[in-house]
């Protein structure tokens, strides 16, 4: 097993080529975004496409961070069932929320119709999978909320799922027929190349190390290939932020989540997953399964790679794939890689305005792909004219995730102990 030198197997098997333009002057433009990935590439597509002149600066390559390293579930809604967003926000602007994110995956895939982004979209749902009698009672209750809200999801009993996954480890299963899967670096090149079409400009290998407010009004972003002077500016960095500005890297806690790939399996595979649907389970430390267009099994869970060929993340695939699919037999494991995930307390994203005409959209939990997009969308919205209030989410300021550090650490000795329990 070879462990990602890139960034993930997706990097390698994505249709859409790479966009790489370095700066090389010193830039003047209206809105300046930190960050290629997915809130950032939509920022600039939709600013450019209302005549904004914007300007993405991305440090490593399009898709670096985690949205070229998820699993690309294209999921509806957030971590917390909608019943939860509104007791968070209240009923008017958390109903507000659960509708706008709801309708997510059908925003993605129009964008990926309009564009002809090429990213292997399925449109088969995902399925949220019990793990336990209690996992399942949880699913009974997002799944009536959906339900009275008119969205198109649907309970599964234990033999349903069993039939719907190839595995009858699951006590059952919530169906999503709004969401599908992507390969999420295929969706994210896409929207670089529709937003650069759309006359936005896009720098790769370009740090941004200062930011300083211009008297006046604006701001001047010093970097490792000249300055960039803009009116507005966006961090669209999420989990990847760093020391930038003051307080953004403690406000959240970084998670990290693994994948590990099988090599191309053939029909070996025919009867899991027959559908393409993707499915994460409703454990405390939660995994996901999916198989791609090439017949690739791609399994994973919360904490980093651990070794390489038979090292500690391999054995833990391997024991899982052998406990839920017994007549699979032995796979030959091809890729392995992690991402990081911005979590809070909340499991809420937030919007943070950081100062006068400086935002940054942050913690997505885990549900980056549609709401990265969305969030983009309102952003560039917002500078083009718009109304703080129409945003998805009230504006908020920063504040520090309680315990971060501690919380950290916790987190990826448990993540690496689980890996450890459950590979023997």
């Amino acid at each position: 097993m070879r462990v990602s030198s890139t960034v993930s197997l997706w990097d390698e098997t994505a249709e859409e080529a790479d966009l790489s333009a370095p700066m090389t002057a010193d830039v003047t433009t209206e809105i300046a975004i930190v960050g290629g990935g997915f809130t950032g590439l939509s920022t600039a597509l939709h600013s450019a496409s209302q005549g904004l002149d914007c300007c993405v600066l991305e440090a490593r390559q399009i898709g670096y961070g985690g949205s070229g390293r998820n699993v690309g579930l294209l999921n509806a809604g957030l971590w917390l069932p909608p019943q939860d967003v509104r007791s968070r926000l209240g009923e008017k602007l958390g109903s507000r929320l659960v509708e706008v994110l709801g309708d997510g995956p059908s925003y993605v895939m129009s964008l990926i119709e309009k564009h002809q982004i090429r990213c292997e979209l399925t449109r088969t749902g995902t399925i949220h999978a019990a793990h336990s009698p209690s996992g399942f009672k949880d699913l009974q209750r997002r799944a009536e909320e959906w339900i009275r809200l008119g969205a198109p999801v649907r309970l599964l009993d234990r033999n349903e799922a069993a039939t719907k996954i190839g595995s009858d480890a699951f006590y059952g299963g919530l169906l999503d027929e709004r969401a599908g899967t992507i390969n999420p670096m295929g969706y994210v090149r896409g929207l670089a190349r529709a937003a650069k079409a759309a006359d936005a400009h896009i720098h790769t290998g370009v740090s941004v190390t200062k930011l300083t407010p211009k008297p006046g009004g604006g701001w001047l972003l010093a970097t490792n290939s000249g300055t960039v002077s803009a009116r507005s500016v966006v961090l669209a960095t999420n989990a990847y932020s760093d020391d930038l500005w003051p307080g953004l890297k403690s406000s959240f806690v970084p998670i990290n989540f693994f994948q590990i790939a099988t090599a191309p399996l053939g029909p070996r595979v025919a009867d899991i997953l027959p559908e393409r649907q993707g499915i994460w389970d409703t454990g405390t430390i939660m995994f996901s399964l999916r198989r791609d267009m090439a017949d690739r099994l791609i399994v994973g869970s919360m904490g980093s790679v651990i070794g390489g060929d038979n090292g500690l993340s391999e054995r833990w695939a391997r024991r899982l794939l052998k406990r839920m699919f017994p007549k699979l037999g032995p796979v030959e494991f091809e890729q392995a890689w992690h991402g990081q995930i911005a979590m809070n307390a909340e499991h809420m994203p937030r919007i943070h305005r950081l100062a006068e005409g400086l935002y940054t959209p942050i913690g997505y939990n885990g549900r980056g792909i549609a709401p990265g997009t969305i969030f983009g969308k309102a952003i560039a919205d917002l500078l083009a004219g718009g109304d703080e209030a129409d945003l998805p989410m009230p504006v908020t300021g920063v504040k520090p995730e309680p315990m971060q550090r501690l919380k950290t650490g916790f987190y990826q000795t448990v993540f690496a102990a689980n890996q450890l329990i459950r590979s023997v």
